[in-house]
């Protein structure tokens, strides 16, 4: 799918696309490539003069592939972009060509801060004056989409630890919580990647000498954003990894609670074993034929010292 812009009224508007015409749009100044087929990419690349890297060549993390300047002018840039807030959220890398005044932008699939920044500077006239504006935007928009899910990584954990900080935690409350921060620590992880990769782009930026000093400032000020996130983020893994210990913590104190309980009946069931083995020893005499009361006598005395050893555990505070 193809989708150009251009400005009009200092706002910017989408234009129609003719893929089968051999007829440029009148000065367009951002065509978003998203899932494009072979004759979309035929287009564009005919149009425009230029080879669109390949889907498979948009995973590549070499760092000399992933922001470079060609020898014509042309500036190549591939950043990572978050699809989505949530916990099974990932990564899409887009590849942007700048080549005179037209951005072009290359990934497989739709992302929120493409649909919110076309949305706010359709709404909002004014911002938008050239095509690095919009690259610098996009970059904005991203750390601000990043902002948004450390937001919801917060409110996340913020449930978890009330559920950990409670009296009680069961086993199977546990597996729950577990769960919970392993996805806290998932996202959390692909935001910290997101960011880095948004601050190398703008440093590529910054070092290239292709800003006009307004660009440059606001260049500066998303570095400064990111920075803010960096410590968002490392607090975030640091109660990460609290709330895990707390939760293995509990898990263990539960699992001593059983292993305790057995414990204690072990230790309880010994005298009553040591009185039937002594009692079960009289090979000569049968005690039931010589002594009437004898298996009573010898019943009760293993009752008391089974009872015995609960009274003493229990005065003792180890059956709670």
């Amino acid at each position: 799918m193809l989708s150009a812009f251009t400005l009009s009224n200092n706002r910017l508007s989408q234009i129609h696309l003719a893929t089968g015409s051999e007829q440029r749009p009148e000065h367009p100044i951002w065509i978003d490539v998203v899932a494009a087929t072979a004759e979309e990419r035929q287009w564009v690349e005919h149009n425009y003069n230029l080879t669109l890297p390949k889907p498979e060549h948009l995973r590549d993390i070499e760092a000399s592939a992933r922001f470079y300047e060609e020898e014509n002018g042309e500036i190549h840039l591939r950043s990572d972009f978050l699809l989505g807030k949530q916990s099974d959220s990932r990564s899409i890398t887009v590849a942007f060509v700048l080549t005179g005044e037209i951005l072009i932008s290359i990934h497989e699939e739709d992302l929120p801060v493409f649909h919110s920044f076309r949305t706010r500077t359709h709404l909002q006239p004014g911002e938008i004056e050239s095509s690095k504006d919009i690259l610098i935007d996009l970059y904005a928009m991203d750390v601000e989409f990043s902002a948004d899910a450390v937001e919801e990584v917060y409110a996340d954990l913020g449930q978890v630890s009330q559920t950990v900080l409670q009296n009680k935690l069961s086993d199977k409350e546990a597996a729950a919580v577990l769960a919970s921060i392993a996805h806290a620590e998932h996202l959390n992880g692909r935001i910290r990647r997101n960011v880095m990769d948004t601050r190398r782009a703008m440093s590529f930026l910054m070092r290239s000498k292709l800003l006009n000093p307004e660009q440059h400032e606001d260049a500066r000020q998303i570095m400064q954003d990111i920075d803010s996130l960096d410590g968002h983020t490392s607090f975030l893994f640091d109660k990460i990894n609290f709330l895990m210990s707390a939760t293995v913590g509990f898990i263990n104190i539960n699992q001593n609670k059983i292993v305790r309980l057995f414990s204690v009946a072990s230790v309880a069931l010994l005298p009553p074993m040591l009185i039937a083995s002594i009692y079960g020893m009289n090979f000569r005499h049968m005690p039931e034929l010589h002594w009437e009361t004898g298996y009573m006598f010898a019943l009760g005395l293993m009752g008391l010292s089974m009872v015995l050893p609960f009274v003493l555990f229990h005065r003792k505070g180890w059956l709670k």
